[in-house]
């Protein structure tokens, strides 16, 4: 049974020349680094977030190297090539991300960058949305997509390590470890990226981008790359209308996932950031409870903690799905686990964070992108995934897959080697080899735990009116929020905490 369907669950599907994964950011900024340097004509980047001191390249790779800062890295690309333009569309950023943000960034970049280099907030979306988007675009030949934005705090390799002193931000402090995900792409497809480039830069006020012809690059697989061998990419997109324009509502990543998973005869393997979407959720239920379905196999990966206003407002609902799950797989016999990566210190767990956004169904089809598994990312956020399906068991697409998907649980184990890796590859018992991982405490490797300060607490009951309008699937308008909230019985902490969710959704 083929998931991708034109139309429905995607825009379309694309010639790919070149396609495949990049996991984690130290990988992917060394590609961009060097597509980058490779640019003949052009730049486009659209993202959720820039910083413009973000490091690049680390350690050895940036003694080596010229200029490695962000934005002083665009600086010289077009001091050493006077045909270079660059243009930067970021989201126009809610208040309560501020603390996180680059302070002034329209001015840095269009005041401290070439006058060659474009830098675009971009504020036209649906109410209560964000532009989530994460995609670049060489010369019209390269492109990435995927999970990752070039800012602060995100650098990490796939060791992981408990102690590297390269991980630091931008002002030099360390943080924990963290994990995405990013794809690239040559062929067909990067043109159709390139049109949603140039639509949402017009959309956002941007002057019509007039840009040559495709071809100047010389389009090269980065290192460390998963190579795909596919020759057709599909997109699939979220957008809900900005109000005053003519963009239409599209859902196509919401049909994508329950689709997906409706189709699983074996596998489910999810990693994400969250896990609070309502469709996501009554998906697995359904296929959980169909009878005359085989039995899967369902494995999450999320991380062990969310920022505080994120685990009030997401955690609490993923809390009680989880929970609701596994009841599910209990009485219906499917085996679900869900695991976080964690480090023992001294007694204590130091989480290697999620940002990943992929989901493989039974090795023989996968999407990466930036959509979250939230409400918000099926039917509010602007989002962008990018899909592959095998033809059959013996395309050699299934074995690459399965490759990729046995490496990352390799790393999630704190586990290397190509000999390490292939224990994870049967799908056979794979839940059962993952949980006996998690109880070896000397393993990276730990089951999903929800915060017992929320689950002994009534605050799961008392804030779910708030998380429905913290993380919706379609625009609420200020005077239901209000209604919505107001007539509810809620504690005077939870109304407290209504003031700060009305901030996070960018009221």
């Amino acid at each position: 049974m083929s998931v991708l369907k034109p139309g429905q669950n995607c825009m379309g599907i694309y010639e790919a020349d070149k396609t495949g994964v990049l996991v984690d950011a130290c990988d992917y900024y060394r590609a961009f680094y060097h597509t980058a340097l490779s640019a003949k004509s052009y730049l486009l980047l659209a993202g959720w977030q820039f910083d413009s001191e973000v490091k690049l390249l680390r350690g050895e790779e940036e003694k080596a190297a010229g200029e490695v800062g962000f934005l002083q890295f665009l600086n010289e690309l077009c001091l050493a090539n006077p045909a270079l333009r660059i243009y930067i569309l970021a989201w126009d950023f809610s208040a309560v991300f501020s603390l996180e943000r680059e302070w002034f960034q329209n001015i840095i970049f269009n005041w401290s960058g070439n006058e060659r280099i474009h830098f675009r907030f971009d504020s036209v979306h649906a109410y209560g949305a964000t532009h989530h988007q994460k995609f670049v675009i060489a010369d019209g030949v390269l492109a990435y997509a995927g999970g990752m934005d070039i800012c602060s705090s995100r650098w990490d390799d796939r060791r992981h390590m408990r102690e590297n002193p390269l991980r630091v931000d931008v002002d030099g402090n360390r943080y924990g470890s963290y994990h995405d995900i990013q794809t690239y792409h040559t062929g067909e497809v990067v043109g159709v990226l390139l049109e949603l480039f140039r639509q949402r830069w017009s959309d956002s006020g941007g002057a019509p981008l007039r840009l040559p012809k495709a071809g100047a690059l010389t389009p090269q697989v980065p290192a460390n790359a998963f190579t795909l061998p596919a020759s057709r990419v599909a997109l699939s997109l979220t957008v809900a209308p900005a109000p005053h324009t003519t963009q239409r509502k599209v859902s196509e990543i919401r049909h994508l996932f329950v689709d997906a998973i409706m189709s699983a005869e074996h596998l489910v393997y999810l990693e994400n950031q969250y896990f609070s979407s309502q469709a996501i959720y009554w998906t697995l239920v359904a296929r959980m409870t169909l009878p005359e379905r085989s039995r899967l196999q369902i494995v999450m990966m999320l991380p062990d903690r969310l920022p505080l206003t994120e685990e009030l407002f997401l955690g609490l609902p993923q809390m009680k799905m989880i929970r609701s799950l596994q009841q599910v797989a209990e009485k219906t016999g499917h085996l679900l686990s869900v695991f976080s990566s964690a480090e023992m210190d001294h007694g204590n767990r130091r989480m290697t964070f999620i940002h990943s956004k992929l989901l493989a169904i039974d090795d023989r089809f996968l999407t990466i992108g930036s959509a979250n598994a939230t409400n918000r990312s099926m039917g509010l956020d602007t989002e962008l995934n990018l899909s592959w399906e095998a033809d059959g068991p013996e395309d050699p697409l299934v074995p690459a897959i399965r490759r990729l998907r046995a490496s990352l649980l390799a790393e999630h184990a704190g586990v290397f080697g190509s000999e390490e890796e292939e224990k994870f590859a049967e799908v056979e018992h794979l839940t059962r080899r993952l949980e006996c991982l998690a109880d070896d405490h000397e393993a990276r490797l730990c089951r999903y735990q929800a915060d017992p300060t929320l689950e002994k607490s009534d605050w799961p009951d008392a804030l779910e009116p708030i998380a429905r309008v913290v993380d919706p699937e379609q625009p609420i308008d200020n005077e239901f929020l209000f209604e919505s909230i107001s007539k509810s019985e809620l504690s005077s902490f939870a109304k407290g905490i209504f003031k700060l969710s009305q901030m996070l959704i960018g009221l």
